[in-house]
């Protein structure tokens, strides 16, 4: 049941990965959900008040229940907590990863920029680029694969900023490192999309079996592409989506293997 409430959120709540996550092995499904609902879980933890320290005491419990199953403790009973428990010691997955995003949404209960580029990317690839390497070595990746990994992560958490930034502004979070504004916006798309041009030129070194993990961020660079043409339509609303086109490319990247 656990695991179908992880589906549940996920798809609700994160639809691009969840459509990635089922071009996935069925037995490796439930891995790569309970990662996602994680994320989410962490992720949305400083926005549910506006109480610092409450955010941050939810940050915490995250923390503990992470160390409890790294020492060996049994796992909280909690929908997540449970068949994530249950995927790091199938897999075998590393705790870093984990310790690091948790850590990094700990600044975003303070609504402040990031102080330069380096911090925002950083950050980028303690929430995006850990969580898509954890992905990976779920669904088998070697660890000579982790440096593409979190990089190909780290850009396509890149374009989820991006799209998120004008419900982040209306919300009074200004994450983009000073000044701001649409040169932030295409400075940071700059960067990720000659970081996905990198990534992708390495497809070849992906097994199959491993490419749901770089599958999640498939709309990255459409993303990507029309911040740095037109930041500051970026900043007001985030980029049209078509579900159809959506829909397709996704079929079209899982088929050819060139996400």
């Amino acid at each position: 049941m656990s695991l179908d409430l992880c589906a549940q959120h996920v798809a609700r709540a994160d639809s691009d990965r969840f459509a990635a996550a089922m071009t996935a092995p069925p037995d490796r499904r439930g891995a790569l959900l309970a990662l996602y609902a994680f994320n989410l879980e962490v992720a949305r933890a400083p926005w549910v008040t506006a109480e610092p320290t409450i955010a941050a005491m939810r940050l915490q419990w995250w923390t503990d229940a992470i160390a409890e199953i790294y020492e060996g403790r049994p796992p909280r009973r909690h929908e997540v907590v449970t068949p994530l428990a249950e995927a790091i010691a199938t897999h075998d997955l590393p705790r870093a990863p984990f310790d690091a995003a948790i850590a990094a949404r700990h600044r975003d209960i303070a609504p402040e920029p990031h102080a330069d580029d380096d911090a925002l990317w950083a950050w980028l690839d303690a929430t995006g680029g850990g969580l898509t390497w954890l992905a990976a070595r779920a669904l088998g990746a070697d660890p000579g694969l982790q440096p593409l990994a979190r990089a190909h992560g780290t850009a396509a958490a890149a374009a989820s900023l991006i799209a998120a930034l004008p419900a982040l502004i209306a919300a009074h979070a200004q994450p983009l490192p000073p000044p701001g504004g649409a040169d932030a916006v295409r400075a940071l798309a700059d960067k990720a999309l000659e970081t996905l041009k990198h990534t992708r030129s390495q497809r070849g070194t992906v097994p199959a079996a491993v490419r749901p993990a770089f599958l999640a961020g498939w709309q990255a660079g459409a993303t990507l592409r029309a911040a740095r043409n037109r930041p500051e339509a970026v900043l007001k609303a985030p980029p049209a989506r078509s579900e159809f086109r959506r829909r397709a490319t996704l079929l079209w990247a899982a088929t050819t293997g060139r996400w």
